[in-house]
């Protein structure tokens, strides 16, 4: 049994499929606040992004914060690249590009800031792959990692709506605990864990769905945002998304 749930011809169908994809990236996009506390203070210049196509934060990290960013991926379109660097008044040269298998490949150089957004939750050791983004690290170098929370409401919804995505995800991984102890045993410091962002649901296959799955969940969204909004807290239950950020000695 392999320890990737997802494989090429799933990624290259996924990213095809999608319309759009060459956007500005705002300065305010999602993780802005904690990418610039942690560039500020950590003093970070380089950053790699693994498993991160089509690079929004990487192009994030070098609009915004400066940093000789790269992107690492085991699916790359050169057109979507060229496209996305484009709509933000960027060259290609200007962010480094790097297409390979992360299992086989040798880590040629160490980063200031290793960083996934939704790549953990796509294999089913989780201990592995996170060693594999420590292998790019430098000694004082900070790790960034972000993952959907698929344990609570918007699990449901992928469960019940989108039930061939949700498979695509390890949900054991889904664990602030769980990932911190990881973290740890792999000699970091740990400084953040946990859920982030008090409500949020989606559903990749949105087009597909008919019109009451469509008005269920327009008032779903719409409920849990006005009830976090009087009640603002982050959750197990509700919160999108799952966080942690750690540093090499």
């Amino acid at each position: 049994m392999t320890n990737e749930l997802t494989d090429r011809a799933f990624w290259t169908n996924y990213w095809e499929s999608k319309k759009g994809l060459a956007v500005p990236i705002p300065s305010n996009y999602l993780f802005h606040k904690q990418l610039s506390q942690l560039v500020k203070l950590g003093k970070v210049k380089t950053a790699i992004e693994l498993g991160g196509f089509p690079g929004y934060y990487t192009i994030f990290l070098k609009k915004y914060l400066g940093v000789k960013a790269c992107l690492l991926d085991y699916f790359i379109h050169p057109g979507i690249i060229g496209e996305l660097c484009r709509a933000n008044g960027m060259d290609e040269k200007d962010i480094q590009i790097i297409e390979t298998d992360l299992f086989s490949y040798q880590a040629q150089e160490k980063y200031d800031l290793v960083l996934s957004c939704g790549l953990i939750e796509h294999f089913k050791d989780t201990r592995d792959i996170i060693s594999r983004h420590i292998n790019f690290l430098k000694p004082g170098g900070s790790l960034f990692i972000t993952l959907p929370n698929f344990r609570g409401f918007n699990g449901w919804i992928q469960q019940t709506f989108d039930r061939s995505n949700y498979e695509k995800h390890e949900i054991a991984c889904m664990d602030p605990e769980l990932l911190k102890k990881i973290v740890q045993d792999l000699g970091l410091e740990v400084k953040q864990a946990g859920y982030y962002g008090k409500f949020s649901t989606w559903l990749e296959n949105w087009n597909e769905q008919n019109v009451f799955v469509k008005g269920f969940f327009k008032a779903a969204w719409f409920a849990g945002k006005v009830f976090t909004k009087i009640i603002p807290f982050e959750s197990k239950a509700l919160s999108p998304y799952i966080l942690i950020e750690a540093k090499m000695p």
